[in-house]
Formats: C-alpha cells, structure tokens, sequence
C-alpha cells in the first residue's frame, strides 16, 4: 500500500517539560529544543482540563507518532507546535 510505514509529520516531539501552566519546552527528534505557549491551543471541552496546573503537568509524548498528549485523549500537533514555537536558547556555559 503507498505510504505506509511513512511518517507523515514534518516535525516529531521526542520529550516535552511542562513550565508553568501554560508553557512546555518541547524536544523535536531533530535535537532542537523549543519553547511553545499552548494556552491559545486550549479551546473546546478537551482541553479544559488542561488549565488546571496537575492535569497540565501530566503531559506525555506518544512515542509512536511525536505528538504531546495527555491522559484525557487530548493532544496538539507536532508541526502546529514547531510553527508557533520559537528556538529555546541558552547560555554556551550552559554546555560547559
């Protein structure tokens, strides 16, 4: 069958870190680290859980398809994520 076993996502999350109640660094399976606000993303009755600050902290990746989700079935787009994010940047000492 064409296309399968291709993944159809530009961008894959390989881990995501809640900060805050509105923030997640997010690492793409390309190395980059990136920082997104998702509370413009929490529209509709799935996501209302989100805005409560342990359910939020609950975030997970699914590992098969690099997309972050969170027990109650909701989940954002790994390429909606990359496009509204920007690069995480830290000091070279940071490295060291």
């Amino acid at each position: 069958m064409f296309g399968q076993g291709v993944k159809s996502v530009l961008h894959a999350v390989r881990s995501a870190y809640p900060v805050g109640d509105r923030y997640l660094i997010l690492e793409f399976d390309d190395g980059e680290y990136r920082v997104v606000d998702v509370r413009p993303f929490m529209v509709g009755p799935v996501f209302e859980p989100l805005k409560d600050r342990a359910f939020f902290r609950q975030v997970k990746v699914d590992a098969e398809t690099g997309t972050v989700t969170w027990p109650n079935e909701a989940d954002l787009d790994p390429d909606v994520l990359y496009a509204k994010s920007v690069p995480l940047v830290l000091p070279e000492e940071a490295f060291a």
